[in-house]
């Protein structure tokens, strides 16, 4: 019984690097789940809820844990990528996988290159530039996209690329918790009032809980941590308490940073503010700090974004590569998919609405069958986890969420359904 608690065991003290590769898993998975579209879904739901949004949150935290706990742990335990793993269960299923990633990934990139340009345009709201067609402040969006890719292109350019991800991506992620924390306490919101209906919420919309789990936890957002790990190669059963650990701290800053999110705009809204439908969050930062507020949240906005590239790009990528890949080939080919997601942009504009809706549809696909190949080789599938006996309560766990991303595979297959017939 003994072996059944956790199996983890205490390593020893881990090399900088390690401990660099890990805390950049970590804010990995987070910056990556803290993207434009969760900016804008939390202020629109914020002001239609109020506080009560603040259960969905809590929800959506709770399905985080339960299937990034049991990814990280079988992803890291058997040192394969989820591709990999998907392909030893049953030859071919890993490619199915992956072309569902890469396929969603693509998309909401355009999506996420299209936030780093309004990102920079709200960074430069107060700068004199000569306003393009269309645009009464700031950068040019199209502008701001490709400096915003280049600077992308440039960590999987360098020759440690994975030491320059990994730092840039905790740099950012700190800086937009500490932004929002400001933010946050200056608009003094009724924090008891949240924690309260964050239990007992006074109106209760599935539907937003829905979106908020698909678009936090479905995707490529699933495995962008774990695949870091993998790559970082704190793998295997002696490494299984740091891959708890690990997976715990980045769930909790993924965590802080939607509270402080949700909290700084609710603030906003309790004090009556007006915030318009199209840029409530950039409104809900103006009405805090005046002018620098828009600066503040284009900051927020463009480390969001550029994180998020960064994050699809790599995990699109370590789908359709394996650990043989050499790193400069793997590197190249990831800027090449930043390269064609941002042509993409500049061609169409934005993402279209039909795409996006068709990727997020899929996202609710993806899920349920990447989990479901991860709790049959965390049930079934021993010898992939090269002996080691997997915890009954994280099982049990992650075959609750399981019913719950069924549920949300099947919401997903209206939706396709819908597009098909449209």
């Amino acid at each position: 019984m003994a072996a059944e608690k956790d199996n983890t065991t205490t390593t020893t003290a881990r090399p900088k690097g390690a401990r660099t590769a890990l805390l950049g898993a970590m804010f990995l998975m987070a910056t990556s789940a803290i993207g434009p579209g969760f900016i804008t879904q939390t202020s629109q739901f914020t002001m239609q809820l109020g506080a009560a949004f603040a259960f969905a949150i809590l929800v959506s935290l709770i399905v985080d844990f339960a299937v990034q706990m049991n990814v990280w742990r079988v992803l890291g335990v058997s040192g394969r990528r989820a591709n990999a793993l998907a392909n030893d269960v049953r030859p071919g299923l890993g490619w199915v996988l992956a072309a569902l990633v890469v396929f969603g990934g693509l998309v909401f990139n355009i999506g996420n290159i299209a936030g780093t340009g309004m990102g920079m345009q709200y960074m430069t709201s107060l700068v004199d530039f000569i306003p393009s067609e269309g645009t009464a402040y700031g950068l040019d969006p199209r502008i701001g996209a490709v400096i915003s890719v280049a600077v992308a292109m440039v960590v999987f350019l360098v020759k440690r690329a994975g030491a320059a991800l990994d730092r840039l991506v905790v740099v950012l992620g700190t800086l937009m918790i500490l932004l929002m924390l400001w933010v946050a306490f200056t608009t003094s919101p009724p924090v008891g009032e949240a924690l309260r209906q964050s239990v007992f919420p006074e109106t209760t919309e599935w539907v937003v809980v829905t979106t908020l789990i698909g678009g936090t936890v479905g995707g490529y957002i699933t495995y962008a941590g774990a695949h870091r790990l993998v790559d970082a190669g704190q793998t295997g059963p002696e490494h299984a308490g740091t891959i708890t650990r690990s997976s715990m701290t980045g769930i909790i800053v993924t965590g802080v940073m939607r509270v402080l999110l949700f909290l700084a705009i609710l603030g906003t809204v309790m004090a009556g503010a007006e915030l318009s439908e199209k840029n409530a969050a950039a409104d809900a930062f103006g009405f805090a700090l005046g002018d620098l507020g828009v600066t503040v949240f284009g900051i927020i906005l463009w480390a969001a974004a550029i994180t998020s590239v960064i994050g699809a790009s790599y995990t699109s990528i370590s789908f359709i590569t394996s650990s043989e890949t050499p790193d400069r080939t793997r590197n190249l080919m990831t800027v090449g998919f930043a390269a064609l997601c941002l042509l993409l942009y500049l061609v169409l504009g934005k993402a279209p609405a039909t795409l996006l809706v068709f990727a997020g549809a899929l996202n609710g696909l993806i899920l349920p069958l990447g989990f479901t190949i991860i709790l049959w080789v965390a049930w079934r599938r021993r010898d992939l986890l090269k002996g080691y006996v997997y915890p009954k309560w994280l099982l049990i766990s992650g075959l609750l969420a399981w019913i719950l991303t069924l549920w949300l595979g099947y919401q997903s297959l209206g939706g396709l359904a819908e597009l098909w017939n449209s």
